[in-house]
């Protein structure tokens, strides 16, 4: 999948493993990079859905065209599919989640 960022900052958290360090700290920042490592690699929704530890699913509610994937145990990770395909990924934001 193709991976773009909504903002820049998102970006360079990626790109730059200190900034997100800096903003998310050492176990949230590792995460955040791996797991997008990981969409860059699979080919669909339905394999991110059924990579172990992921616990990739779709939002409700006000983010019904959302989707999360597991950080840690507090922080997921937001994004959104586009495409004609659903094969471009855009990550939202990194979130505190502390229940459905």
């Amino acid at each position: 999948m193709e991976i773009r960022f909504r903002t820049k900052k998102l970006q360079r958290q990626y790109e730059r493993s200190g900034a997100a360090v800096q903003a998310y700290g050492e176990q949230v920042a590792r995460k955040y990079i791996e797991r997008i490592n990981i969409i860059k690699h699979t080919r669909d929704i339905e394999e991110l859905e059924r990579h172990p530890g992921l616990e990739c699913h779709p939002l409700k509610g006000n983010r019904a065209s959302q989707w999360a994937i597991k950080l840690t145990g507090f922080c997921r990770l937001i994004f959104t599919l586009e495409g004609e395909r659903l094969e471009i990924v855009l990550v939202e934001e990194v979130s505190k989640h502390y229940g459905d």
